[in-house]
């Protein structure tokens, strides 16, 4: 709340949604290639160990949740880093307006020009700096994932068969998704909250020189040293705060829409 306060004291009221336009365009590629790559991968996964190997069905989310998060990170990294650097922005004295999403991402090709190597490097080096934090964002995103399905998956069964049985609509379907949801998202942002301070003391770095040095390991001690259990756990409850809600969002939305869809589908 103190965080809140000073931000719209200081910077007014609309700071507090900057990145916003960077989220939304996060959002659709990542969701779009995230959760279709989970349910095939789980469904494959689950059929393979069907006639195969028994005993891997109950490791299906953890894999496919990993595995099709990896795909959504690599895929728009470059993004998540615009939208990091965007929401680290401050505001000067002079009242400098707040880059958007595509300055913002031209403005960490441009740093390459800082880094004292033969020119047929830089631009490679340059083009690597949009990726700058990608360990660090797998290193949190994939912990993420697994830990939230697995304890998504088993939860929303349970839920649908005590609110359902055989029979299911489309509110059973958003409230059970929702809860689940909610609490994976709670749980999993929870655990995996010093990979977040890694991805993001990366990902706001401005030494061109010290981001290709940085990594996850490197940063997770050197917060470790300088400030204790407290760094790593720092902006834990904000980040549980908004994980809970926008898993559930997510998934019970997406689980509605594809309900609705196979309903359509089997009338045709």
């Amino acid at each position: 709340m103190d965080v809140f306060s000073k931000i719209a004291r200081q910077e007014g009221i609309f700071r507090l949604w900057r990145g916003t336009a960077a989220s939304l365009a996060l959002a659709v590629p990542t969701v779009g290639i995230y959760l279709p790559s989970y349910d095939l991968l789980r469904n494959w996964i689950e059929e393979y160990s069907d006639h195969s190997y028994p005993k891997l069905r109950p490791y299906a989310p953890l894999i496919a949740g990993s595995i099709a998060r990896s795909l959504a990170c690599i895929t728009c990294s470059p993004i998540e880093l615009a939208r990091t650097r965007m929401q680290a922005f401050k505001q000067s004295s002079g009242g400098a307006k707040p880059p958007g999403m595509w300055k913002t991402m031209l403005g960490v090709l441009s740093s390459r020009q800082s880094i004292s190597h033969p020119e047929n490097l830089q631009t490679t080096r340059g083009y690597h700096l949009l990726w700058t934090g990608m360990g660090a964002q797998l290193a949190r995103d994939v912990p993420f994932s697994a830990i939230c399905w697995m304890v998504l998956e088993p939860t929303r069964r349970h839920l649908l068969g005590l609110l359902a049985g055989e029979q299911s609509n489309a509110a059973v379907i958003m409230g059970a998704n929702f809860s689940a949801g909610f609490i994976a998202g709670v749980i999993s942002s929870g655990a995996t909250c010093p990979l977040d301070v890694a991805k993001t003391r990366r990902q706001i770095e401005k030494d061109p020189a010290r981001v290709l040095s940085m990594n996850t390991r490197r940063i997770l001690l050197e917060v470790w040293r300088n400030e204790g259990i407290n760094g790593l756990f720092r902006g834990a409850g904000p980040r549980m705060a908004r994980a809970g809600p926008s898993v559930g969002i997510v998934v019970s939305s997406y689980e509605v829409v594809k309900h609705i869809m196979h309903r359509k589908h089997a009338e045709l």
